[in-house]
């Protein structure tokens, strides 16, 4: 009887084993990516959407990332940096420069003619250069990666061949080291973030704008200008740097084994596929500006020359201005062109 008895009692024993939700299933987490681009950009299609799918593949799914495009958890595009910080978001893509003077260790790659012209170059030594030199610039995230992107380029109403054309030209810039470049070479620089490029080349604020091929399609801008103008080689005349960052509160609450997930996608691995809307997908946009009928100039070497010796004096007044800070400027412009030159090898 007594051995009856025992065995009825298994099955009970065990069910609330089985009616036990985080038994049976492992934690899942949804987050919120945040950005300021449309979804047609290319960022969003060739390197956010894929790294999210990737982190969803390796984390079984059970890390879901949605994304929301053209900043549609509200506010505007300086303030997603502190929105990872606070929490409205719990990823954000963004641009250091849209809070000019906020990063300045990062600058040293959106200086002029320091950056390569190729974004899988720039990718790494950008990322390098955070990892040693920078953790205390972005401290109050969990910097996932950072990284900048390939050649900019001027797109104008006005034919831009050499520096004289430069001349009271109002570009849009991205950052305010590009600014300063511009503003070297003649031009009346104006900053806003990329979106609102359109209104206001459509208003007359503005000529045109310097931005890498990518961003072209998305913003129409090939459409309102029929002028563009490369600098060839490298250094190139000026890049942005970009971050992808988490809220720390909301990485550090993930579970140890997809906190491992997203490390895993993080770093280098996480630059180097942000390489792919630049390298990638940016030649196929100056292809189709092309087939359109627009100009394309490129700067010949001597006149390149002539823009570098002409910007030269931005470098100095940073590099002054970074000492007033407390910040080796010098050493940072010394090593990041060294990591330029490092992965830049055999890269044309």
């Amino acid at each position: 009887m007594l051995q009856r008895r025992h065995l009825l009692a298994l099955p009970l024993l065990a069910t609330p084993a089985l009616l036990r939700p985080s038994a049976a299933r492992a934690q899942e987490v949804t987050l919120r990516l945040h950005h300021f681009l449309p979804a047609v950009s290319n960022v969003h299609r060739f390197f956010l959407q894929p790294w999210a799918q990737k982190v969803a593949a390796e984390s079984n799914n059970r890390i879901r990332i949605q994304i929301f495009p053209a900043m549609q958890l509200g506010g505007a595009p300086p303030q997603l940096f502190d929105q990872a910080r606070d929490g409205v978001a719990d990823i954000i893509w963004t641009l250091p420069g849209s809070t000019p003077g906020r990063f300045p260790r990062i600058e040293v790659f959106e200086l002029p003619f320091v950056a390569h012209k190729r974004a899988a170059v720039n990718v790494q030594a950008v990322q390098t250069l955070v990892e040693r030199r920078m953790q205390e610039e972005f401290k109050d995230v969990h910097l996932i990666t950072a990284w900048g992107h390939d050649a900019g380029v001027i797109h104008s109403r006005r034919e831009v061949r050499r520096m004289e054309d430069m001349a009271g030209l109002k570009l849009r810039f991205p950052t305010r080291q590009t600014g300063e470049a511009l503003k070297a070479l003649g031009a009346a620089p104006v900053g806003m973030p990329v979106p609102q490029v359109p209104e206001a080349l459509s208003q007359g604020v503005i000529d045109g704008a310097v931005v890498p091929w990518e961003v072209v399609p998305s913003i129409r801008l090939h459409e309102m200008v029929k002028n563009h103008t490369e600098i060839a080689g490298s250094p190139t005349l000026y890049v942005a740097t970009f971050i992808l960052a988490m809220n720390p509160a909301k990485y550090a609450a993930l579970p140890a084994d997809l906190r491992a997930v997203i490390d895993a996608n993080s770093g280098q691995a996480a630059a180097r596929m942000a390489a792919r809307p630049w390298d990638e997908e940016g030649p196929k946009a100056e292809e189709m500006v092309r087939r359109r009928g627009n100009q394309i100039v490129e700067l010949p070497e001597e006149e390149r020359n002539r823009w570098q010796r002409q910007t030269a004096p931005v470098v100095d007044t940073w590099i002054a201005a970074m000492k007033d800070r407390g910040i080796d400027g010098g050493g940072l412009l010394e090593e990041a062109r060294a990591l330029v030159a490092q992965y830049g090898q055999g890269v044309s």
